[in-house]
């Protein structure tokens, strides 16, 4: 089940007294497919869509605007249904029932007071759709025009939230990519539950970019550590091919075995195994005396074979 399929479900849920059953049915009608003085048009593939629309076109109109059904299947194996209402009389009943003028914007005396959840539920059923929280944050509402994209816009930022507007082809977006805001509007449309689902999500998300980043910057930590204890082998080695160890003092000595015996070790922890412990600060100053001796046998050798 997708989590557009869930949050549709829970809108469903919703859509519990005459109010929000009207508002709920103009958004629908609204955001549909086409709307002319003959003919409105709604599609869509959602099994939600299809249990609900009809329901609400019964409750509010009756028998009055006959409703025809036609399904095809498509080659991905979903079925797209397309809903017509016909007739100049019927359309011009459902036009005058909700306002719905030449113009196609958004008219308030639709919503009354409690129900603006429910027509956003509606416009979603319709229009709407988001992606697996699981893969990005991504709420969609495809308008038909661009005038209702900007009088949904209108409305998602009296409610809180800041859609951003793009054109993808035929169709007018306003969308959402911020995940407290996907689900700020999950909630106010009545998908609570969904919005516990993106909450968890997000969290698990946050936990595994920071043990990645953790375990990134360990790795770092080693590479680094590594890296610094071949150069300090390459410059024991150096010294002793120069047979330069009996000549180095006991401190330079004992860490130049220390770390001949052990080239896993971090400088802090090679610094707790001297005999006289110093801080992490004087071992690498001690491995820095031993490069400047390493660069000197290196200099002599060299001038030697020239």
């Amino acid at each position: 089940m997708s989590f557009s399929h869930q949050v549709r479900e829970c809108i469903r849920s919703t859509i519990t007294d005459q109010d929000r059953r009207f508002a709920c049915l103009y958004g629908m009608l609204l955001y549909g497919r086409s709307v002319s003085r003959t003919e409105l048009t709604l599609k869509s593939t959602s099994e939600v869509f299809a249990s609900v629309f009809p329901v609400l076109m019964k409750t509010v109109f009756g028998a009055a605007v006959p409703l025809s059904i036609e399904r095809t299947e498509r080659r991905d194996g979903s079925v797209l249904c397309t809903y017509r209402i016909t007739g100049e009389e019927a359309v011009t009943r459902i036009r005058h029932t909700f306002h719905i003028h030449e113009d196609r914007r958004v008219d308030m005396r639709n919503l009354p007071m409690n129900s603006m959840g429910a027509f956003l539920g509606g416009v979603f059923l319709t229009c709407g759709t988001v992606i697996d929280p699981q893969k990005e944050y991504h709420l969609e509402f495809a308008a038909p025009t661009e005038d209702l994209c900007h009088d949904l816009c209108d409305i998602l930022l009296s409610v809180g939230v800041h859609p951003n507007v793009t054109q993808r082809k035929y169709a007018w977006s306003a969308y959402l990519k911020v995940c407290e805001e996907i689900g700020d509007l999950l909630t106010f449309m009545g998908a609570q539950r969904c919005t516990l689902d993106l909450i968890d999500i997000q969290i698990d998300k946050e936990v595994k970019n920071r043990v990645n980043r953790m375990n990134n910057c360990d790795m770092a930590n080693i590479d680094k550590v590594i890296n610094a204890s071949e150069r300090q082998c390459r410059d024991i080695e150096e010294i002793i091919r120069a047979d330069g160890m009996k000549d180095l003092s006991p401190d330079l000595r004992e860490l130049a075995e220390l770390r001949m015996e052990n080239p896993h070790l971090s400088l802090s922890e090679l610094s707790e195994m001297l005999s006289k412990p110093i801080g992490r600060s004087g071992v690498n100053h001690r491995f820095q005396r031993l490069a400047a001796i390493a660069a000197a046998y290196r200099k002599e050798h060299q001038n030697g074979e020239s």
